[in-house]
C-alpha cells in the first residue's frame, strides 16, 4: 500500500475504470494481457499479481456491482484479508456488506466481520467461494450443453437459443478461448441452421474484442464451401461497417 489509509492512486483509477466497464457491459481484462478476461479463478489465486485489482477499492467495486455472483464472491474473498488492515478499509468492507447485490457476498462479509477478520474465518470464506465457483461453472456448462441439444432437436427456436447462449456464456465468465471455440463450432457447422449463424453475427459486438478477432480470422481462413461463403461475406460487411464507424468517431 502506498499510504497509511491502505488505498492507492492506482487502485482508485482501476476502480473508476471498472465502474465504466460495468456501465458499458465490457468484460474486465487481466492487467497487461488484453486477450485474457479476468475470471473468478484469477481473483482466488493468491499466487498471481493483479496489479491495480489488488487494491481494496477495485475489489470492493467488483464485490458490490459485478452482475455475476461468482465474480463478486471471488472479489469479496480477496478483499477479506485486507479488511482489518486500517479503519478505512474496514469501513469499505462494511459498505460492501451492506450494498452488494449478492446475498452470498453479504453473508460472507458479515461472517468475517463478526469474527473480526480472523484468518480462520477468512480461510473458510475462501473455501466456500472456491466451491461455489466450481459448482456454478458446472451448472453453466450443463445448461449450455442442454441448450445446444435442444437446438439440434428442434425444441428451441433459433432466437431463443442465441439469447440463452449469450446469457450463459456471459454469466459464466467463460474464457475467451472457450467462447471462441464454441462460436466457431456453431458458425462453421454444416448441421446448424443458417438462421442461428446470422443471429450470432447480429450479436457479434457483445463478444469481447479478442474473441471477435479470433472468429474473423478463423472463418476467413476456413475452406470455402456453401456453409461458409455467405458467413464470410457477412463478416466482411461487419468489418467494413466497423471501420466506417471508427472513421466517423
Amino acid at each position: 500500500m502506498d499510504n497509511s489509509l491502505g488505498i492507492t492512486q492506482e487502485g482508485l483509477k482501476t476502480a473508476l475504470r471498472i465502474r465504466d466497464d460495468y456501465r458499458h457491459r465490457r468484460p474486465l481484462i487481466l492487467p497487461g494481457q488484453e486477450d485474457r478476461m479476468l475470471i473468478p479463478e484469477n481473483l482466488m489465486n493468491q499466487n498471481i499479481s493483479l496489479s491495480g485489482y489488488e487494491d481494496p477499492l477495485p475489489l470492493a467495486m467488483m464485490a458490490t456491482r459485478d452482475p455475476e455472483a461468482p465474480m463478486a464472491l471471488a472479489a469479496a474473498a480477496r478483499l477479506c484479508p485486507l479488511g482489518g488492515k486500517t479503519k478505512l478499509i474496514s469501513g469499505i468492507t462494511e459498505l460492501v456488506r451492506e450494498a452488494s447485490k449478492h446475498e452470498l457476498v453479504r453473508d460472507c462479509l458479515s461472517f468475517v466481520s463478526d469474527k473480526v477478520f480472523d484468518p480462520n474465518a477468512i480461510a473458510e470464506v475462501r473455501r466456500h467461494a472456491s466451491r461455489f465457483i466450481v459448482e456454478t461453472r458446472q451448472q453453466y456448462t450443463a445448461a449450455l450443453r442442454e441448450n445446444l441439444q435442444n437446438l439440434l432437436d428442434g425444441s428451441i427456436a433459433p432466437r431463443q437459443f442465441v439469447r440463452e447462449f449469450f446469457e450463459l456464456t456471459e454469466a459464466g465468465n467463460m474464457r475467451h478461448d472457450i467462447r471462441k471455440k464454441l462460436v466457431l463450432s456453431l458458425i462453421l457447422s454444416s448441421t446448424v441452421r443458417p438462421s442461428v449463424k446470422f443471429l450470432l453475427l447480429e450479436n457479434f459486438e457483445r463478444m469481447p474484442k479478442p474473441v471477435r478477432l479470433g472468429i474473423i480470422s478463423a472463418v476467413l481462413q476456413a475452406e470455402p464451401n456453401r456453409h461458409t461463403a455467405v458467413i464470410k461475406e457477412e463478416l466482411r460487411y461487419i468489418i467494413t461497417q466497423g471501420r466506417q464507424a471508427a472513421d466517423i468517431h
